[in-house]
C-alpha cells in the first residue's frame, strides 16, 4: 500500500469540492481540516484495512451536539 494519497471530497457544510492529502504511513487517524471555501471544520476519520489493502475515509460536519 502506498503512503500518500490525494483525494477529492465534498465539504459537508457547503458542498464545495476540496482536495486533501492523506498520509497512510501513520496508521488510523482522526483529524479535522478547514474547508478552503467556507472555513468550517471537516471531521476526517481514516482507517487502514491491512487485510484488504484499502484505505477507508469517512467525513462529516461533526456538528452534532450530545446532551
Amino acid at each position: 500500500m502506498k503512503a500518500l494519497y490525494e483525494q477529492r471530497i465534498t465539504c459537508p457544510h457547503c458542498g464545495h469540492h476540496v482536495y486533501v492529502s492523506l498520509d497512510a504511513s501513520e496508521g488510523d487517524q482522526d483529524f479535522y481540516e478547514d474547508c478552503a471555501a467556507c472555513c468550517n471544520a471537516i471531521h476526517f476519520n481514516m482507517h487502514i484495512d491491512q487485510s484488504r489493502n484499502k484505505l477507508e475515509l469517512h467525513i462529516d460536519s461533526d456538528d452534532e451536539q450530545i446532551f
